[in-house]
């Protein structure tokens, strides 16, 4: 357990523009320690690395953007090629020129690497950067700081298979360990008073050797297949309709995937088959209607499906893996 942390910001610096040597900035700023860790926010990276574009800010989330996750009138929630899942895309207006947008950093894991290289190389200290930005969260009122770039620095603890004080073995606990130093640091740095880097001291056991990086932010982003609420609730339920994949491979199911379908609904019934089932009933419209659910069920379990109209009141959905 760490005992004492310290966490200052370094302050003085001056407005970064594009191709401003980050490296010397901080250095001079402040005396760096083997073992500190250095939360820098993404936007100073972002302007040393050009990431100014012109035109609206809309016109630049849909460039960033790969899908979007919720929208409310303009409000997007959108991922990002980073695999980041943020408000419009992490793009930012503020203190730009008016016509112009600020784009997060292209990879910052790789902008984390550049720094923690050239801070070691020029100055000979071991220390760990991670690139942070502000971020809103699910189900939380206000934003947090989250790192999304590291380098040099262990980015999740697993506790998995250790015990606590009570000798119950962990089985789920892993501390995302580098959005903890993000939050920790914006403590100190805070977006009013235009201080975009903060050390934090007492974290040598999380600082890898020189050359290692680590696998990066990266690693705390969880892939959408996996991710129970990958999409909005209005979102999640137009894709059921609209958006829906076939069938691209065999998958098994399990029936209780449809319980409860056929509740207060008479004369119909299912048949299970190879990857689809066919459901028979006396009026086409509510097998049609039956059908429909069904696939909706099946989308929402991540199935891929078809519904194909047979003679009669029948209709049969197909279902099977779903490709990305």
């Amino acid at each position: 357990m760490r005992k004492h942390l310290e966490i200052f910001p370094v302050t003085g610096l001056p407005e970064v523009a594009a191709g401003a040597d980050l490296a010397a900035l901080i250095a001079d700023g402040t005396d760096l320690r083997d073992g500190d860790v250095v939360a820098v926010t993404s936007k100073i990276v972002s302007k040393a690395e050009g990431r100014l574009t012109y035109g609206t800010r809309q016109e630049a989330i849909d460039a960033e953007l790969v899908r979007v996750v919720a929208q409310r009138g303009e409000t997007r929630i959108v991922q990002t090629r980073h695999g980041l899942v943020m408000a419009a895309a992490g793009t930012d207006t503020s203190n730009t020129a008016p016509g112009t947008v600020l784009l997060l950093p292209v990879d910052p894991d790789e902008s984390a690497r550049v720094l923690r290289t050239a801070l070691n190389e020029r100055y000979d200290v071991n220390v760990g950067i991670v690139v942070t930005d502000t971020l809103g969260r699910p189900w939380r009122n206000g934003q947090t700081d989250l790192a999304i770039g590291a380098a040099g620095v262990r980015v999740i603890e697993d506790l998995r298979g250790t015990t606590d004080s009570h000798g119950n073995v962990l089985a789920v606990t892993e501390p995302a360990l580098a959005d903890e130093i993000a939050s920790a640091g914006e403590l100190v740095k805070g977006k009013a008073d235009g201080v975009p880097v903060a050390v934090l001291r007492g974290l040598q056991d999380a600082v890898l050797p020189v050359g290692e990086h680590g696998p990066g932010a990266r690693a705390l982003v969880r892939d959408a297949e996996f991710d129970m609420f990958s999409l909005g609730t209005r979102e999640a339920a137009r894709a059921a309709v609209l958006s829906r994949k076939e069938p691209s491979g065999p998958r098994e199911v399990d029936p209780a995937v449809w319980a409860g379908l056929l509740r207060d609904v008479d004369d119909v019934r299912l048949e299970l088959g190879d990857n689809a089932v066919t459901v028979f009933g006396v009026e086409p419209v509510t097998v049609g209607v039956i059908a429909e659910k069904l696939a909706v069920l099946l989308h929402a379990e991540g199935y891929g499906v078809t519904v194909r109209p047979g003679p009669g009141a029948e209709a049969t959905v197909t279902f099977g893996s779903r490709s990305r």
